[in-house]
């Protein structure tokens, strides 16, 4: 696709703690996208969360990858460069002070009654009430400006001046009761962790070219931001500096996750570090719906994340589902082999006699998970099926395990099933297998769901259900708690059940496991479902289609450094008015004066058949 004007479309993935990089958040995904789109220029600026991960492997990048820029959000904060020549002066440091002055009473202010709705979230910029003006919004902008302009900012935030601004933020008529309870050292907390977010602010990503510079992200068509945290705040100033077009794209709702481990840790607001949770909370709310209000579209993941995006103030006319594309390639064999077999065993090799029943969990071993409410549920199901078998496969390159939690689930395994033996002369052996992707029992992930007849997701909170669809895949039965998008992921292709409920749980298993045919059909119905709504194919195509819709909403900016002027042997490059030979004159011609200064009589009305009067 070819933008008019001749240049290909640059597009600016912004991402946090992701790709490149080999591990982390939306990963794949990001490497797909960009790989199914090789007639857009991408530029990837990337911001990494750890050491770790900005000295590790990257992602192979394709030819269209024009430019790489990574910054990192962890360790000291840069030193003073010659860009700014060193410590920030007194002008400079006054108009740093008053932007965070308006940031820090926005985050200290009192939430308005009604919510988003009272603050103006969801309506226009230029059609909200003039009282509800969003401070922060100044604060940021107003900080982003000197920042690009003359760097320094990281330097500032260490300051006297910042903390001393913060504190009487703090002190403000109608503050929350946590925050003016703030202490000095609360006070340093929050600056550092506001200098590794506001870090973005001071990059070098900016400019439009015409200075000579490197490539900034004013030649950017579109800035899509993979995340509503740091990520984002590329794409806000682009958008604020350029008119660049801003998409959002949030498979993990940020604000949703901070909430949750906020209300794990809540603590009385006389509490120590009680304020800086709160000053942070109020930043990432500040944060979420200043990119909500300024994104020109918004794709959640699926409708749970929908739903707490407009609940943290997202408008729903912004709004569209595009369901993260997955590759089915590695799970086809394994499918196929389900839909074929057609009597609800497994794709597993089928011996003469006949094999135990098996159910098989696939995740990272953590707490939300409810393994120990697996291994409960599968006590129940044993009890209706002796002979049933539990295999619970780690994922470690999806992220670390806890490993005090699996430490405990193998130990209660070993309390509620010792290890059985057939018969006198054999070796006992105990029905929950803790295995591990990569390991000789668990080559691949495609052989671990394979190896089992039921897949069972028993999580107490889960956002997008990845083992789910890899599960419908294989063509796997599966049986699922009501918890995140299980419900739209599934779509009456499987068994659901309440979360923190193992006796519903069994149930639900031991039904399954006594009716091969319900299986089978479950099994053939999920796969097809999967292969319609969650492949590669179907996300790649839905982002062409944004990005094309989003780049004709946007008008042509010509004079950039990169297009000076639109190009003459492009059709349609110029209006039709520039073809005119001579202009159009002042005053109509004499001939038709006189028609002009007449009344034009109405049209009579049309007649089917007979002549008119």
């Amino acid at each position: 696709m070819r933008k008019i004007g001749g240049a290909p479309v640059r597009i600016a993935l912004l991402t946090e703690g992701g790709y490149p990089y080999a591990r982390g958040e939306s990963v794949g995904w990001c490497d797909r996208l960009v790989h199914g789109l090789p007639h857009h220029e991408f530029e990837i600026r990337a911001l990494s969360r750890s050491r770790q991960q900005a000295a590790g492997p990257r992602r192979p990048l394709p030819s269209h990858v024009v430019l790489l820029r990574t910054a990192p959000l962890w360790g000291p904060p840069p030193e003073p460069g010659a860009r700014d020549g060193g410590r920030p002066s007194r002008r400079l440091g006054r108009r740093y002070a008053a932007a965070f002055a308006e940031l820090t009473a926005a985050l200290c202010a009192a939430e308005p009654a009604g919510g988003a709705a009272k603050d103006g979230i969801g309506v226009p910029p230029q059609d909200r009430p003039p009282g509800l003006a969003d401070r922060f919004a100044e604060g940021l902008y107003g900080l982003a400006r000197p920042a690009v302009e003359h760097g320094g900012l990281s330097t500032w935030l260490r300051s006297e001046q910042a903390l001393r601004v913060l504190e009487s933020a703090c002190r403000l008529p109608g503050a929350p009761r946590a925050v003016r309870t703030a202490q000095v050292a609360d006070l340093l907390a929050v600056l550092e962790r506001l200098e590794r977010v506001l870090r973005p602010l001071s990059l070098d990503w900016y400019g439009d070219g015409r200075d000579g510079a490197g490539p900034g992200l004013g030649q950017a068509d579109l800035c899509h931001a993979v995340g509503g945290g740091p990520a984002a705040l590329p794409g806000l100033l682009a958008r604020h500096f350029y008119g660049t077009p801003l998409l959002l794209t949030e498979y993990g709702v940020r604000l949703r996750e901070h909430y949750l481990t906020s209300a794990a840790h809540a603590v009385a607001p006389s509490a120590p570090g009680a304020p800086v949770r709160a000053l942070l909370a109020a930043f990432q709310t500040r944060l979420a719906r200043e990119v909500y209000a300024r994104a020109e579209l918004i794709t959640p993941g699926n409708a749970h994340a929908r739903r707490w995006q407009e609940r943290c103030g997202a408008d729903r006319a912004r709004l569209r589902i595009v369901y993260p594309g997955m590759d089915a390639g590695p799970f086809h064999a394994v499918g196929e082999a389900a839909v074929r077999a057609g009597d609800g065993r497994p794709p597993r090799l089928r011996a003469v006699e006949p094999q135990p029943p098996v159910l098989v969990w696939v995740g990272t071993a953590q707490p939300g998970k409810d393994l120990i409410g697996l291994l409960h549920a599968f006590a129940e199901v044993r009890r209706a099926e002796p002979g049933a078998r539990l295999r619970i496969v780690s994922t470690p390159e999806r992220g670390r395990p806890d490993t005090a939690y699996l430490a405990h689930c193998r130990v209660l395994a070993a309390q509620l099933f010792p290890d059985e033996a057939a018969d006198a002369h054999a070796v006992g052996d105990n029905p929950v297998s803790f295995d591990e992707v990569g390991s000789p029992e668990a080559p691949t992930l495609a052989l671990a769901y394979a190896s089992g007849d039921v897949s069972v997701i028993s999580s107490v909170v889960e956002g997008f259900p990845v083992p789910l669809i890899e599960a419908m895949f294989c063509g796997l039965a599966t049986v699922s708690t009501d918890v995140g998008a299980v419900c739209e992921v599934i779509g009456g292709t499987g068994l659901v059940v309440p979360p923190r409920n193992p006796r519903a749980l069994a149930d639900a298993c031991v039904q399954l496991l006594r009716d091969p045919r319900r299986r089978a059909r479950l099994g053939a119905a999920a796969r097809s479902r999967a292969l319609e709504l969650f492949t590669v194919e179907q996300n790649v195509a839905a982002f062409r289609g944004i990005y094309l819709e989003l780049m004709s909403r946007s008008p042509g900016r010509w004079g950039s450094a990169r297009e000076p002027e639109p190009p003459r042997d492009v059709p349609f490059a110029r209006p039709a008015e520039a073809y005119v030979p001579a202009r159009t004159p002042a005053a109509p011609p004499r001939w038709a004066a006189g028609r002009a200064s007449r009344p034009v009589a109405a049209a009579a009305p049309a007649h089917d058949g007979g002549s008119g009067s």
